[in-house]
């Protein structure tokens, strides 16, 4: 079993429009699914971090309190990682959690179909 950080797009493109973040979030949700049915826990930086910034009074996206918590939840999380799952779509955030999985010495993936089930 492994723990899979989705990384991907979250404010890229969107000009912090909280539809299209949104978007973004459903499309990183949307693998987590079939990465737990793989026998795997998934794992969204957002999912973290998000929390952590409405509680330290961030208010909106892109302020100092969001850019204080947002990336370097991750980059605390990956270390706790087995694997990163990079999806589709340009994003300097999930690059720079590519780049640092790959530091730590973590699978990467780019597609579910490469992720092995679970023994």
């Amino acid at each position: 079993m492994k723990l899979i950080l989705i990384a991907g797009p979250y404010r890229s493109g969107t000009n912090n429009d909280p539809v299209l973040i949104k978007k973004n979030l459903d499309k990183l949700e949307a693998p987590a699914l079939p990465i737990f049915r793989k026998g795997h826990v998934p794992m969204i930086g957002e999912w973290v971090a998000n929390p952590l910034i409405e509680m330290a009074g961030s208010k909106e996206v892109g302020d100092e309190i969001f850019t204080e918590i947002q990336y370097p939840t991750a980059h605390r999380l990956l270390t706790k990682c087995d694997a990163v799952l990079r999806i589709e779509g340009d994003s300097k955030g999930a690059d720079q959690d590519v780049e640092i999985a790959k530091k730590l010495g973590l699978e990467i993936y780019y597609s579910i179909d490469e992720i092995p089930d679970a023994e």
